[in-house]
């Protein structure tokens, strides 16, 4: 979580607020682009049955992109009925884990490109040598 919130924080515009019960949600220009999901009915352990406390939200650029993430074979991003037809993944907290910071910043910029403002992103993607269709 120390990573995601220097990367999220680390992207331009970026403002941070924290719920009552300490979880974190990443905005851009007042468009939110991750945070750390409440308790929900839609996600629960397959095992226990309870409802999953440790659930992170991060927009993507498209369904399609969706449909790849969801398809890799690590199993660490999922979906719910929540979110069926919206372009976002669901990570668990301890799976962040599992991705090399590399990805873990990938994930955070593209969430933040799907929300930014396209001058702001346009410039961002140039300082970095990144182009974007």
């Amino acid at each position: 979580m120390d990573d995601l919130d220097a990367l999220a924080l680390a992207m331009p515009e970026t403002t941070k607020e924290v719920t009552d019960d300490g979880r974190p949600a990443y905005h851009v220009h007042g468009k939110l682009y991750c945070f750390h999901r409440g308790l929900r009915p839609d996600a629960v352990d397959s095992e226990t049955g309870e409802r999953l406390v440790d659930v992170l939200m991060f927009r993507v650029e498209s369904l399609d992109v969706k449909e790849i993430l969801l398809a890799d074979d690590r199993r660490i991003y999922f979906t719910t009925p929540h979110f069926n037809g919206y372009p976002a993944v669901l990570v668990r907290i301890p799976d962040l884990a599992r991705l090399d910071r590399d990805e873990l910043e990938e994930l955070v910029v593209e969430a933040w490109l799907t929300r930014a403002q396209k001058r702001l992103a346009k410039a961002w993607l140039a300082e970095h040598g990144t182009a974007q269709d």
